[in-house]
Order: C-alpha cells, then sequence, then structure tokens
C-alpha cells in the first residue's frame, strides 16, 4: 500500500506534462511521493501492542 500511494503521487505528478516537455519527475514531486509513502505506512502500520 505505500509503494502504491507513492507510485501514484509519480504518476500524477508526471502525467500533465506539455508534449515539449522532456519525461523527467521534479525533486518536488519525489519528495511529495516519499511524504505521501511515509504518511500511508505510518497510518497503516501494525500496533505494537498485539498479545504475545
Amino acid at each position: 500500500m505505500t509503494v502504491l500511494a507513492g507510485l501514484v503521487v509519480l504518476y500524477f505528478g508526471s502525467a500533465g506534462r506539455d508534449p515539449g516537455e522532456d519525461g523527467r519527475v521534479s525533486n518536488g514531486v519525489i519528495a511529495l511521493a516519499l511524504v505521501a509513502a511515509l504518511l500511508v505506512w505510518n497510518l497503516t502500520k501494525p500496533g505494537g501492542s498485539a498479545a504475545k
């Protein structure tokens, strides 16, 4: 789920480009994808209070 969130941000961050632009992704989009992936990981990680 974390990887998917990062890939979605990268996809939509690079999809709306003009045809004349190169296909590179900007540093801001990469940083946003990393933040989104970390947020999803933090919200979906297992809790530490599991029964032992």
